[in-house]
């Protein structure tokens, strides 16, 4: 640089040897050397107050996009946004820059003050920003910064030291190049780059800029990462809500969020390569159809009774599983829905017994490559529409898919009349024992009809109380009324004030002794409960009959009755309570105002979907921290814009080989209201450990269940097509191992399944360790501060190595 060439100069003009021709030479080309380098420098915006140890500013602003590099490369180049932001602080720099020699510092510091103000804009520079941007991209997605980008920048350092060389114009004219396309990118950054020093706001600068971890596609398919890019700021990237921050009635800072995003990258970096995981197959007797908490064969053993069907309810092992289920012999991609609805592949899910048992009723039967569902039943041999119209026909005012919308069918078998209702715009929860009848479950989800592994014996159901607008069981050969009714009297728990119970079975319409003794004792029973029998008919086609019963609205006929039988139950009983509780012979007092939940029918179908419940105002205080109404309609709002413009849109997913899905964290059900326009269904799980909002996600006329996520979850393998898990994993480390937990999701994900994780960083990047173990494919990552987005899809196959673990 002319400064250091002038420096120099200066050294040979004091030497008392040099003639005064010699001494007016070099005068005029210090003079020369100092308009040229005051016009090369005229674009480089500094600082107006700029002290006198200041000048590596030259070399550190035009970096300023380089904010993904390490901190350790940062230090050695002097690209870092940290080197930025530390530069407006005079006193921690002191130290940092080489003084210069003092006869040139006051000239070069007034020729940068003068030059401020100039942006001198060359048509051959017009070309550099995308390039600019394409280099910052890299540099971001190497922690150590791309070699040859430091080195030149470091040798431009290194020529600069007390100021350029006349030979380095080529350097130049990159570095103008440099800050001139770091002032397109920012906008005018530059500019008002005193004013934002002076409020110390670097971590500003960090959010400004589009510090976002590219979209990573293993797959290669570049496109579909700059495409995602595209929908995540409006999506992923805004209004990230999270329920462990919101909860404490604080928000974190950005300067907080940068630290804990570097620890956690650097976290990352040292354990995915460190950490191995040695997955094995399972091996158990259950093979693969292995469900860990009803298959604890130990556990089972040692039970006193039976009696109660205590052998089919949930007995998790003490350490949850690590090991991986083994694929069926032959294994394929399900058949699509709504094709799956009559057939699916023998070889997904190869039982025959139900077909033989079960096939003069329609159940199913063996063709060839495929299992047939011709749409009977035990109590509807002729088809589950005509059964469904029967019912609408005896009964208008149940009217499907308008005012009953939520259905649980008891004793579902393999879920023909759950899977024909969807034509009437209605939601079935569907449950059957495992094992009862082979695989009736396992026939159910197949075929991608929403079901689960469950039985009434000693425990309550899953399920919030007064949630169920009708509850169905067609020839269940449930015992209702023995030991005081206390199986119907958890129907009537679950059954909202005013819902339906529709019973389809031969005690209705037969005359055998044991029929008519049954009858009599479940109307005795159902008439002490105070439920109405709202019509008693018989289907011609099917010659089968059906009992509907009504349940009252208010206490009214609890207040009237002869006898306290059955009773009711304490006042200090909670009804909501549904996790490992035992079954009571009781009945709940219906709530009393007009503003507790089940004292309204909810709105019609669609419209209570987008309705906030009329239980809830701003008198409560939301999950998210905000009144319960604006909580709501934030949540919904936010689910909706992801959904659209990121999972639908920017993921490469293909929605129409999605059917069945679980939100495994649902809070208010956002996510499976905003999929409604999807032909899928979603199951909303609301663990044990988080607020207790299912009834809210009944009333909007969805489903879900309770679920601890530290135990199996009641359903068989390959059940799922999509898992979404919102700020779930990182609560459950506080509780239990994650390695067992991403055992369960890859348990009950189908193969070519798609899981989406939004979490902090640090667990984002733990789960990909586990998931590139088992060689998923990575379809996507991002993160913006400390928080992140995952995609990954299972694979068909297994490694060979587990495959050999048998």
């Amino acid at each position: 640089m002319a400064f250091g060439r002038g420096s120099k100069m200066d050294g040979r003009r004091s030497s008392p040897s040099s003639s005064l021709c010699t001494t007016t030479t070099v005068v005029v080309f210090v003079a020369l050397c100092l308009v040229g380098a005051w016009m090369m420098t005229s674009s480089t915006i500094f600082p107006l107050e700029i002290t006198s140890n200041k000048k590596a500013a030259v070399k550190e602003q035009p970096a300023r996009v380089n904010y993904g590099a390490s901190e350790e490369a940062a230090a050695a180049s002097g690209n870092s946004a940290e080197g930025v932001d530390r530069f407006g602080d005079t006193d921690n720099n002191d130290n940092a820059v080489p003084e210069e020699p003092n006869n040139t510092v006051p000239s070069e510091e007034e020729k940068f003050s003068e030059n401020t103000v100039e942006k001198p804009v060359e048509s051959s520079e017009e070309k550099a920003p995308p390039k600019e941007k394409e280099e910052s991209k890299d540099t971001f997605d190497d922690a150590n910064g791309k070699t040859e980008q430091s080195s030149a920048k470091e040798d431009g350092d290194s020529e600069s030291g007390s100021g350029q060389s006349d030979g380095s114009k080529n350097g130049d004219d990159e570095e103008k190049s440099e800050e001139k396309k770091d002032d397109e990118q920012s906008d005018g950054e530059r500019k008002d780059d005193q004013e934002e020093k002076a409020e110390g706001s670097g971590s500003k600068d960090t959010t400004d800029q589009p510090q976002i971890e590219e979209t990573v596609d293993e797959s290669g398919e570049k496109g579909q990462g700059a495409k995602s890019n595209e929908v995540f700021p409006d999506g992923a990237q805004s209004e990230l809500l999270k329920e462990s921050n919101t909860e404490n009635g604080s928000f974190k800072t950005q300067d907080a969020e940068s630290k804990n995003e570097k620890e956690s990258q650097a976290a990352s970096n040292s354990s995915d390569d460190e950490t191995t995981y040695n997955w094995k197959l399972c091996n158990n007797n259950a093979g693969t159809d292995y469900i860990p908490c009803l298959d604890n064969e130990k556990a089972i053993k040692k039970l006193r009774t039976t009696k109660h069907y205590e052998h089919r309810e949930r007995h998790c092992p003490v350490e949850p599983p690590t090991c991986v289920v083994p694929l069926p012999e032959g294994y394929k991609c399900p058949v699509e829905w709504p094709t799956s609805r009559d057939k699916v592949w023998y070889s997904n899910v190869p039982h025959t017994k139900l077909a033989e048992y079960k096939g003069h009723q329609n159940w199913v039967k063996v063709s060839g490559d495929h299992l047939l569902f011709p749409g009977g039943g035990t109590q509807f041999k002729n088809g589950a529409l005509h059964y469904i119209d029967t019912i609408q026909q005896a009964l208008p005012d149940i009217a499907w898919g308008k005012r009953s919308r939520v259905i649980l069918d008891v004793g579902c078998g393999v879920a023909s009349f759950g899977g024909y209702m969807f034509e009437r715009d209605v939601l079935t929860m569907s449950f059957a024992p495992k094992d009862e009848h082979e695989a009736q479950v396992q026939f159910a989800l197949e075929r991608g009809i929403p079901a689960i592994s469950a039985v009434m014996g000693t425990k309550r159901l899953p399920y919030p109380s007064r949630v169920f607008d009708v509850i169905h069981c067609a020839r269940c050969r449930v015992p209702w009324h023995i030991e005081g009714g206390m199986l119907l009297l958890e129907l009537n728990r679950l059954l909202r004030p005013g819902g339906y119970f529709v019973w389809s079975a031969t005690p209705v319409y037969q005359k055998l002794p044991e029929d008519v003794e049954i009858w009599n004792a479940m109307s005795s029973l159902t008439k002490a409960m105070c439920w109405k029998m709202v019509n008693k008919t018989k289907d011609k086609l099917n010659q089968v009959g059906m009992a509907i019963y009504q349940k009252p609205m208010d206490n009214s006929c609890y207040e009237k009755r002869p006898e306290n039988s059955p009773p009711l139950c304490k006042e200090t009983d909670d009804a909501d309570a549904a996790w490992n509780v035992p079954l009571q012979a009781c009945m709940h007092k219906l709530p009393a105002g007009q503003s507790v939940r089940g004292s309204k029918w909810p709105e019609t179908w669609p419209q209570r979907l987008e309705k906030t419940p009329y239980w809830i105002d701003d008198s409560h205080v939301g999950v998210y921290g905000k009144p319960g109404n604006e909580d709501f309609e934030a949540d919904y709002a936010h689910w909706k814009r992801v959904v659209s413009k990121s999972y639908v849109n920017g993921m490469g997913i293909d929605w129409s080989k999605v059917r069945n899905v679980m939100d495994m964290r649902a809070v208010y059900g956002g996510f499976a209201a905003a999929l409604r326009d999807q032909k899928v269904w979603v199951m909303n799980i609301v663990p044990t450990d988080s607020a207790d909002t299912l009834p809210i996600i009944y009333e909007r006329g969805l489903f879900g269940m309770y679920h601890d996520w530290c135990e199996s979850f009641s359903t068989y393998p390959r059940t799922y097509d999509l898992l979404h898990a919102d700020h779930l994993f990182s609560k459950l480390k506080k509780r239990c191992k994650l390695l067992p937990v991403f055992a369960e999701v890859d348990r009950i994900l189908r193969p070519e399944g798609k899981l989406i994780v939004r979490d902090n960083a640090e667990t984002i990047n733990e789960l990909q360790g586990m998931v590139k173990s088992l060689q998923w494919e990575v379809r996507m990552t991002y993160t913006k501060g400390n928080e992140g987005l995952l995609c990954v899809q299972k694979s068909m196959w297994r490694p060979k190595e587990i495959e050999a673990s048998m």
